[in-house]
């Protein structure tokens, strides 16, 4: 019932011009930036595609909003067009974001337009992904690239406003973009712009005091990041921080998150239970996590490759191949149980690897495994080239996986 009150209300470009104006009137910046988002029902009107609106415009409203407001109706225009003109789409929306800009630079210590520019930016990224996918002649992640120019734009002016109240900065917006943006990063391969953007939440004062959606998300993306650093114990915390906080009813978002957090804690020595595997549709990991207890290195090489084409899409095809040398690590710690000495034959290593199932290993290879595994330290000990043994320490042969 609302959206039908709402839509009939801006049935007219004079009556969704004067509902932006009360918005601007009463601070409400909510409603201003659902009036010029692409997700509200308003963009159905098809009184609203105007393709030179900046006379009406500006009858209402001032400078810079009015410039926002008109790139936005210029937007649903070229959107309109049969098919739709994505590209100039996309040049109008980061001309509006350029007007959001200069409206936060405007209003000196207050942040009520701060929905505004988080609806602008979001659509900007939306267009600029339409832009990837139907329009030829660009470099793949140009265009996306170009947008989180003009993002970091209204990132800038929300860090430098250190002046205004805890209440009233609009550093509160910072860490909205930041996860924009880190969306962006992530989608082009562009992990080292993080940086950045990471440290200026960081040396943030008040970085508890973001809405909690949004610490999710964030701490979803620098664990990422941490996690392709190899910095896993730091993967762990911060994805286990977005996991735990992520509520129940956004399974399909817990879900994404365990994705890389199994893993990454696999490869620190926890394995999953199958219970919540099969919670999250991921028994995936639990074949994994099997063949990995066992040391059953072809079970293991089975279960990559037969879903070798999910794990490259999710991005974990390498962190699960890492996982590998665990798989080692398990299988010639049975070896050292059997046979209960510090001196082992290298001999017993290829045996172990042949019973298992992997044929098609020699000798050499063998020992490049176990040197792997001395030089990432799961295996304390050196290889006696003269005698074809692998001497391991006599204290802790086989480090617990957390401290390697």
């Amino acid at each position: 019932m609302f959206l039908e009150n709402k839509y009939k209300m801006f049935s007219t470009v004079n009556n969704y011009l004067s509902g932006v104006l009360h918005a601007v009137e009463d601070y409400d910046g909510e409603a201003l930036g659902t009036y010029l988002s692409l997700r509200d029902v308003h963009v159905q009107n098809h009184n609203l595609y105007i393709a030179q609106p900046e006379k009406l415009v500006e009858r209402f409203l001032k400078p810079p909003l009015d410039e926002v407001v008109t790139a936005h109706m210029k937007v649903l225009y070229h959107l309109a067009q049969d098919p739709p003109d994505y590209m100039e789409a996309y040049n109008q929306q980061a001309a509006a974001c350029g007007a959001v800009v200069r409206l936060l630079q405007q209003l000196k210590d207050e942040n009520w337009c701060l929905p505004l520019m988080y609806r602008v930016c979001l659509d900007l990224r939306y267009l600029a992904q339409a832009c990837e996918k139907h329009c030829r002649g660009f470099t793949p992640g140009n265009i996306l690239e170009k947008a989180a120019d003009c993002m970091m734009a209204c990132f800038r002016v929300c860090a430098a406003d250190g002046r205004a109240s805890e209440e009233d900065t609009k550093r509160l917006g910072m860490m909205n973009l930041i996860n924009q943006l880190f969306k962006i990063y992530f989608r082009i391969n562009k992990l080292h712009l993080c940086k950045p953007l990471i440290r200026a939440i960081e040396n943030c004062n008040f970085r508890d005091s973001f809405p909690l959606p949004e610490q999710i998300t964030y701490k979803y993306f620098v664990g990422r990041r941490a996690m392709f650093d190899s910095n896993y114990q730091a993967a762990v915390e911060d994805l286990s921080y977005a996991f735990t906080h992520c509520p129940d009813r956004f399974a399909s978002n817990k879900r994404l998150i365990l994705i890389y957090l199994v893993p990454v804690k696999m490869l620190l020595g926890y394995l999953p239970t199958k219970s919540l595997l099969q919670r999250y549709d991921l028994l995936l990991f639990h074949d994994l996590a099997q063949a990995l207890k066992a040391g059953n290195v072809k079970r293991f090489d089975e279960i990559v490759r037969e879903q070798e084409l999910v794990l490259i899409r999710s991005g974990i095809y390498l962190l699960v191949e890492k996982l590998k040398f665990i798989v080692y690590r398990n299988l010639f710690k049975k070896v050292f149980a059997i046979r209960q000495t510090h001196q082992l034959d290298m001999g017993d290593f290829l045996s172990a690897l042949q019973f298992v199932g992997v044929t098609d290993v020699s000798l050499d290879e063998t020992h490049c495994i176990i040197a792997n595994l001395i030089y990432e330290g799961k295996i304390k000990g050196y290889i006696s080239h003269i005698h074809n043994k692998l001497v391991v320490s006599k204290q802790i042969p086989f480090p617990p996986l957390l401290s390697t």
